[in-house]
């Protein structure tokens, strides 16, 4: 679209918005209503006027964004790094694999990267796995300040000029270093040019995206994992990226490179709150500096994955930035510009879209069910205001958004966390504070069920349907017309909480490590024969790979297989544990027996190196939500949870060897058949009539080989399975040999 017809479209878009709100704020409040009336009536037009007000500092800011070009330098001019790694209760498993990917950083002089582990909880397993990767670890005693008390601790022993850190289970990539300290460089060349010192503010913090390599509730929950982005996406890589049009890139806590000297003018990391991050980003820039977000994540993590841990994770990030709000004053702030305080207002007001949700639901409800009026209004003059500004204001949103999410998902998102963080929203605003710093639990499991949790959502719902049945029941014609602005606001509501019920409904997960897809060479070793394949999916306890003929492999053997990825080589032992096949490709899946430490160091790398590809960087655009509903409701009608178990251990039902369709002549005691399949294990014949006097032990004869069966079984019509007994004897045979190699299978 041109640019001059999207300007038109935002402008139009401002315009009706605003002429519609001053409208409902003179003329359509019920002041002839109860006090109830008054004070709800207002309410909901203050949430709508902050609802209009955030969405066109998002198209302000979609307007004013500049392409981020990559700086050019040169590397002999990159200074040391400190790299710190905070944690507190993590696990061995996590830690281990993010300090593996740090100490795989790359950078011209690693001489130059300082890695630390600060630990606030002392514990011998930290300290020891700081000494095997030879990096420097802090630990505190009796620390007061949770994460700022064990960040500001660490920074005393270190002295590098610009510092990234990590939350534990933040896995970095190794062009982390590379693809940030160039912009701090450009930035310190450009300063140093009289000419250009005043005109250029020096560059205090660069944010990469988060991102994370398993699904989240939203995505997972319902179904659409491969279809939808991370709930986080949209602000990480969205409305981030455009806060650096206002120099004012909120901080996000990790996956960041921050100047030290910025750090340090601001007095440390603020012990007042519980989400430092965000108050430090906001001190930063009050002192001058200009924070950026990059649009590629270079780290990835672990998302919660059950509500209970999700939840309490946002309560803390909507407590603390509500304090940290007041704490830096942020409105009346005179050393934040007018479009840095316009970016930090916008990340306060997200915390209250959770009120205005559930007042949004609870309008329509009320008028129904009880007759009180909150919005008096004329029904054509509503539709007239009304209609075109709010349609003309979504189409302007959804122009001035990529393909991340729509405002559909993000009406359910703010729906599923409406009942649980208004509160906590409105307690810390009137300076109740949570009296301890709650880290978030990635490891969680809980019910499959959470009854409790969907309690609030199922009760919403139950009076928004009784409210629509109760609004339309014996109407017709023109009345149903007259009642269309509030049926339709009833049946989004309604939709949007099927969504939170079903998001609540947990699938339960059988994988313990995560599969990533990726797509690049292996060799396959087994008693002296090598096969050059190409890698379907890795994981840590697994690998698969896809070849594009049937390859025989002995499955009581073990196989040893060499994987490369970029400068990464692993080598370890696998057990063969299922074999399948889908258009002419063979998929052969390993189980990892052993590995040697090094190669198992680079097999993590093989895989956390990079985003997992499984999962989408953009929303599936033929999908729509009505989709994703109905699917949903299958699933769950069904039983169908769209999961299945995988065993990882050998039975012997399990498919290891491929099924080949052939079509070659057979014949067993003395009649005439077809063989269809092969499978090694067993060969299926198909008969012209059927016949029902087999044996177990039959001989089967194709071009001179004889294969032997100890069980017959029905397959089909006129078709048979003979399980092979005798296939150790005819592997060593020649001609058994010459005429599986003819049907296309690799010996």
């Amino acid at each position: 679209m041109k640019k001059i017809n999207v300007k038109i479209i935002y402008f139009l878009s401002f315009l009706l918005t605003s002429i519609y709100l001053l409208w409902r704020v003179f003329f359509t409040l019920p002041w002839n209503g109860s006090l109830f009336q008054i004070i709800f009536g207002i309410l909901l037009i203050l949430s709508e006027i902050i609802s209009s007000f955030t969405a066109f500092i998002f198209i302000y800011n979609k307007s004013k964004f500049k392409e981020i070009s990559e700086p050019k330098v040169g590397k002999k001019s990159f200074p040391d790094v400190d790299i710190i790694i905070a944690t507190h209760n993590e696990s061995y498993d996590i830690l281990y694999k993010t300090v593996n990917a740090a100490c795989h950083i790359k950078y011209p002089d690693k001489k130059k990267v300082h890695i630390y582990i600060s630990d606030d909880s002392n514990r011998e397993y930290v300290r020891k796995l700081a000494k095997e990767f030879s990096i420097k670890y802090i630990s505190i005693e009796n620390n007061k300040h949770a994460k700022s008390g064990n960040l500001n601790n660490a920074l005393k022993q270190m002295s590098s000029p610009l510092i990234a850190n990590f939350d534990a289970d933040m896995i970095p990539f190794s062009d982390f270093l590379m693809e940030t300290v160039p912009f701090y460089i450009t930035n310190f060349k450009k300063i140093s040019k009289k000419n250009l010192s005043k005109k250029i503010k020096p560059l205090g913090l660069i944010q990469t995206p988060q991102s994370f390599y398993n699904p989240d509730i939203f995505q997972y929950n319902i179904f659409a994992e491969k279809k939808l982005t991370n709930e986080q996406d949209f602000f990480s890589r969205e409305i981030n990226v455009l806060n650096n049009s206002s120099g004012s890139a909120v901080y996000t806590g990790s996956n960041t490179l921050i100047l030290r000297k910025a750090i340090d003018e601001v007095g440390g990391f603020p012990t007042d709150t519980v989400t430092e991050d965000f108050e430090l980003g906001v001190l930063i820039n009050s002192h001058g500096y200009e924070s950026m977000s990059t649009l590629e994540p270079m780290a990835s993590g672990l998302t919660p994955t059950d509500f209970r841990s999700m939840l309490k994770q946002r309560t803390r990030w909507a407590r603390g930035v509500v304090r940290s709000f007041y704490n830096v004053h942020i409105l009346t702030n005179k050393n934040l510009t007018l479009p840095q305080r316009l970016t930090f207002l916008n990340s306060y007001l997200y915390w209250w879209s959770f009120l205005r949700r559930l007042l949004y639901i609870f309008a329509p409800v009320i008028f129904v069910l009880s007759g009180i009026k909150v919005v008096d209004a004329n029904f054509w003059l509503l539709m007239f205001l009304w209609a075109p500004a709010y349609f003309l204001l979504h189409h302007s949103l959804s122009v001035a958004s990529g393909n991340i999410r729509t405002e559909r998902w993000g009406e359910i998102q703010e729906t599923v966390l409406a009942p649980y963080l208004f509160i906590p929203v409105l307690l810390e605003t009137i300076g109740i504070k949570e009296k301890k710093f709650k880290v978030t639990n990635k490891d969680s499991s809980s019910n499959k069920f959470q009854l409790l949790y969907a309690l609030p959502y199922i009760l919403l719902w139950i009076l928004v349907f009784v409210s629509i049945v109760k609004f339309n029941y014996g109407k017709f014609g023109s009345e149903i017309m007259y009642g269309s602005v509030i049926t339709f606001w009833l049946l989004t509501h309604l939709f949007n909480l099927t969504f939170a019920i079903f998001i609540c409904i947990r699938r339960p997960i059988y994988r313990k490590f995560e599969r990533f897809k990726l797509n690049t060479d292996c060799l396959i070793k087994q008693r002296g024969r090598k096969f050059k394949l190409k890698t379907n999916d890795v994981s840590e306890s697994g690998i698969s790979v896809i070849s594009n003929h049937p390859i025989y492999l002995n499955p009581n053997l073990p196989v040893t297989v060499v994987i490369r990825r970029n400068r990464y080589q692993a080598k370890f032992k696998c057990d063969l544990i299922r074999v399948a096949s889908d258009n002419n490709t063979w998929t052969y899946a390993f189980k990892i027996a052993k590995f040697k430490k090094k190669s198992f160091n680079e097999y993590l790398q093989i895989i956390y190196d990079g985003f997992n590809n499984y999962l989408p960087t953009e929303r599936d655009q033929w999908l729509t939500a009505w989709d994703v509903l109905l699917i949903n409701i299958s699933k769950r009608l069904s039983f169908d949870k769209g999961t299945k178990k995988i065993n990882h251990q050998k039975s012997d039902s399990a498919d290891f060897y491929p099924n080949v369709s052939v079509n070659e002549s057979a014949e067993v005691n003395h009649v005439s058949a077809k063989m269809t399949n092969f499978a090694f294990d067993f060969l299926v014949l198909k008969f012209e009539d059927s016949i029902d006097d087999f044996k177990d032990h039959e001989c089967i004869i194709c071009h001179d080989v004889i294969f032997k069966s100890n069980h017959v079984s029905k397959y089909g019509v006129n078709s048979y399975r003979f399980d092979i007994s005798n296939l150790k004897k005819l592997s060593k045979q020649n001609h058994f040999k010459e005429l599986i190699r003819k049907w296309g299978i690799v010996f």
